[in-house]
């Protein structure tokens, strides 16, 4: 999530999972249905020189990776409301191919993964999260996506709110718990207003969706590529108005001074070259948001 907010082995890899689909998403064969899917696949294999590398009681134990799974079409249940699908958990099975290592994935609360990335309880955070030079505080970020923030609105934008300016004062927003929009974005914006903005909370993005679906609030602001995908799969009810604003690379959240940060950025690099990474966000339709170069904390 711009948020100051999403690894698997493929075929092998063991989800815990719980939770439900959003109920603003399509279900069965369509909900998991990337736009731009290819049948034919680039070739992601073990890299053994980086999977050597792998600390032995990583390999033993597996990685256990936080993802709040609620914000396609990044990370969102499947029909069985049981398997993660979307662009980052792909990217996670990719990595933990190339890693040669098993990787599980949690659905944690967004405003939780950074705490239990510190306590220890995982390996590390895959939630869109923005990298911050206050998130570099507490945990290191490998960058692996370029993304910003988009105004989502009912159809026919009604009230004829825009993503800058002064639209959005006076009106009820909905945001993410935890996430850049409401902890940076909204804040900022509530400094020029003489109307204060209503910010309206919810622990995940289907609340957010259904806040403006709803009528509870006027307007939500999220991620672009989740809010591109919101107004796609919402029957008409939702749109994205205007551009998005403030871009700023996606990263993989990893304790401080973690073995795996490093190896992570370099199983990128090996993604990248083998032509895994962009097959990846092309099968999602999040091409434009592809990096040239992966960074250990691009904010600092």
């Amino acid at each position: 999530m711009s948020a100051l907010r999403p690894l698997v082995l493929l075929g092998s890899a063991t989800l815990l999972l719980a939770g439900c689909a959003d109920p603003s998403e399509p279900t069965g064969a369509s909900a998991g249905t990337p736009t731009g899917a290819s049948s034919s696949a680039a070739p992601i294999a073990r890299n053994a020189t980086l999977a050597a590398k792998v600390p032995a009681a990583l390999k033993a134990s597996g990685i256990t990776v936080a993802s709040d799974v609620s914000y396609p079409p990044m990370d969102f249940f499947a029909a069985d409301n049981k398997t993660v699908v979307g662009a980052e958990a792909d990217l996670d099975k990719a990595l933990g191919t190339v890693l040669g290592v098993k990787v599980t994935i949690v659905n944690v609360p967004f405003d939780s993964i950074l705490p239990g990335l510190q306590s220890g309880k995982y390996q590390l955070g895959v939630s869109s999260f923005t990298d911050t030079a206050e998130r570099e505080k507490v945990v290191d970020f490998v960058t692996y996506f370029d993304a910003g923030t988009s105004l989502i609105v009912p159809a026919g934008n009604p009230k004829a709110l825009k993503p800058g300016g002064d639209s959005l004062c006076g009106r009820t927003v909905a945001v993410a718990k935890g996430s850049t929009q409401a902890l940076v974005d909204l804040p900022a914006r509530a400094k020029t207003c003489k109307t204060p903005i209503k910010v309206s909370t919810f622990p995940d993005g289907t609340g957010v969706n259904l806040a403006v679906t709803s009528g509870r609030a006027d307007a939500a602001l999220a991620d672009s590529p989740v809010a591109a995908y919101a107004a796609k799969r919402s029957g008409g009810k939702l749109e994205v108005t205007g551009d998005s604003y403030g871009n700023a690379p996606f990263g993989i959240a990893v304790p401080k001074n973690s073995e795996l940060t490093g190896l992570l950025k370099s199983a990128l690099e090996d993604l990248k070259a083998s032509g895994g990474y962009r097959q990846i966000l092309a099968k999602w339709g999040l091409e434009s948001g592809a990096l040239d170069t992966f960074k250990i904390n691009a904010a600092s």
